[in-house]
Order: structure tokens, then sequence, then C-alpha cells
């Protein structure tokens, strides 16, 4: 009998980086991911992919998040703690803190070309993981070209090259290319896995939805 195949699973991931729930969903899936690792010695690459929830959030808007859902969303104040609340209980089981005095809202179009540049350059799990802290934990504008350049430096990539790729939107068809990959694959909603290139799952699910959806994907193998 030969031994199980030790081939690395491919995950594609869409998601948005002003999204709370790909925020949750990503480390959701990162347990997962360990567990079935851990107990099949299968290693799993994944690979983020551009997708914009809200393309066009008012730039001119100088509010919070918050006020930006009372007075653009038109939610009640009482439904915008309800749903900060909920959110606060997740994100603490899972180690996720947010910040939501200082959190904004930011057009995100820069910043998936800035986590292409990344990829380019071998560091896209890091930008990633750079952006949804900057934007969640410390409410850095993620949407302001300045404060790319700023955390591109802070995982070791160059400001000069990363703030040149910027302004010249050298990524932009890139994010373009995986927002119409999207569309093709029928998502109309972040965050969205697909493994292998064959199953799909939807949403934050819990780690133990990520863990069977591998197992079955690795199962499935010849």
């Amino acid at each position: 009998m030969s031994a199980p195949s030790t081939t690395p699973l491919k995950v594609d991931i869409w998601s948005d980086v002003t999204c709370v729930w790909c925020h949750i969903g990503k480390r959701k899936f990162e347990t997962g991911r360990e567990r079935f690792t851990s107990s099949s010695g299968i290693p799993v690459e994944v690979e983020y992919h551009s997708y914009q929830l809200d393309q066009n959030p008012p730039v001119e808007y100088g509010g919070r998040y918050a006020e930006y859902l009372t007075d653009v969303m038109n939610l009640t104040e009482q439904h915008v703690r309800d749903r900060f609340a909920m959110i606060d209980q997740v994100g603490e089981g899972l180690g996720l803190t947010f910040d939501w005095d200082r959190l904004q809202p930011a057009l995100t179009l820069l910043a998936h070309q800035a986590i292409h540049f990344a990829k380019a350059h071998g560091k896209q799990s890091e930008m990633n993981d750079r952006l949804l802290a900057a934007y969640f934990e410390h409410g850095r504008d993620v949407g302001n070209l300045d404060e790319l350049v700023d955390l591109a430096a802070e995982i070791g990539l160059d400001p000069d090259t990363i703030r040149h790729a910027l302004t010249t939107e050298e990524y932009l068809p890139a994010v373009h290319a995986d927002i119409a990959r999207a569309g093709q694959l029928g998502i109309n909603s972040v965050p969205f896995f697909v493994i292998d290139e064959k199953y799909g799952v939807s949403g934050a699910q819990s780690p133990g939805i990520f863990e069977r959806a591998l197992e079955q994907a690795a199962g499935d193998r010849p």
C-alpha cells in the first residue's frame, strides 16, 4: 500500500480588508487548517484574492465606522451597539480585538493592490495579516497611500518600490481579475474559500467545518 500523499492542498480565499467576518473567518479557517495538517501531515497553501464589498463608501466621510452605520446605512444606535457587542464576543473567543472608537470607513482598492504587490515579493500572507490588524485593532486608514507604504515597510517591503507600484496602479489589473473571477464562480459574499479548486465554503464557518472540508478534499484525491 502506498503512503498517503503529502502534496499540499491549495485554498483560494476571496476576502475584503475591511470585512469583519473575513477577519473572523480567516482565524477560524486557520484553526481548522492547523488541526487538519496536524492529523494528516498534509500542508495547506493559501492564496488571497481581492473582493470589494463596498466599492463606493463616501470618500469625504470624516466620521467613524459607528457613525457611518447610523448616518449612511440608517442603522439605529442600539442596533450598532448590539452588533459590536456580538462581534466582540465572537472575537474574544478567537483572540481578536476591535477598536470601534477608532475604526473608520475605508476604500479598499489600494489595499488590495498592496496585497498583490506583497504577493509578488513573497509576503502576501504577512501583508494581509498586517492590514487586518492595522484596521480592526488600531484604526489605521488602510485606504491611505502613506499608511499602506508604512505598513508594507513594517513587514520588510521596500517603501519606495511599493509607493511607485501603488501610484502607477501596477497591480490594479490583478485586483480586477480577482473580482472578475469571483463573479465567474458565483461568489457574491465574502469570505469565500475554494479548496483544491473543487469545494467551496462560504462565510465564517466553524473550525470543524473547515477541517472536514479539507479532509474531504484530501480524501477525494486520486
